[in-house]
């Protein structure tokens, strides 16, 4: 099935020395977010990785990634290691698995009538408008939607009300942490 990793403190890493154990390819990618706060959390998703490639593969290299059309990553030398990384402003998350995988995060936010209007097909709507929980169910299907784009490597390239029907053969685990939705597709 997959493995999956969650920080509930991703602020909290020690940035420098997370770095000295990264790959240069991710030192520079952590290095070009202008805050703190961006640097963390992408070196916290990053270590998660790490983790659990040593944990589950044995691997304790640093991985190298290559990217698809779209962006999907993928590691060098390990095709048969599907993974991905996700990070909001509280949890940094990775998930691996040996079939292609998705992940996403969301902090819960004041719910924007306008935004899953414009994002959410009429159905998907109606369960919003008829939930007690909005804000949260709106996340939960974002998050739905982004894993199982960034499962398919397409990226938000597309009409996002369309998404989730396409979604058929995929299987969606979803858990409500603090403040947050943890969606993985796979």
């Amino acid at each position: 099935m997959y493995n999956l990793y969650i920080d509930e403190n991703p602020l909290g890493i020690d940035l420098d020395a997370a770095l000295d154990l990264m790959s240069e390819q991710r030192r520079e990618k952590v290095m070009a977010f202008k805050h703190e706060q961006g640097r963390k959390l992408s070196a916290s998703a990053y270590m998660l990785l790490c983790k659990a490639l040593n944990d589950v593969y044995g691997i304790a290299e640093k991985p190298v990634f290559e990217y698809s059309e779209h962006g999907k990553p993928s590691i060098v030398g390990h095709p048969e290691i599907h993974f991905n990384l996700s990070h909001c402003r509280s949890v940094a998350a990775c998930v691996v698995s040996s079939r292609p995988v998705g992940i996403d995060v969301e902090e819960v936010r004041e719910y924007k009538d306008s935004l899953a209007r414009y994002v959410l097909n009429d159905e998907e709507y109606a369960m919003v408008s008829a939930s007690s929980q909005p804000a949260l169910e709106f996340i939960r299907l974002w998050t739905m939607k982004e894993s199982y784009l960034k499962l398919t490597g397409d990226g938000i390239t597309r009409d996002l009300k369309t998404v989730l029907a396409d979604s058929a053969s995929c299987h969606f685990d979803t858990k409500y942490l603090l403040s947050s939705v943890l969606t993985v597709c796979y």
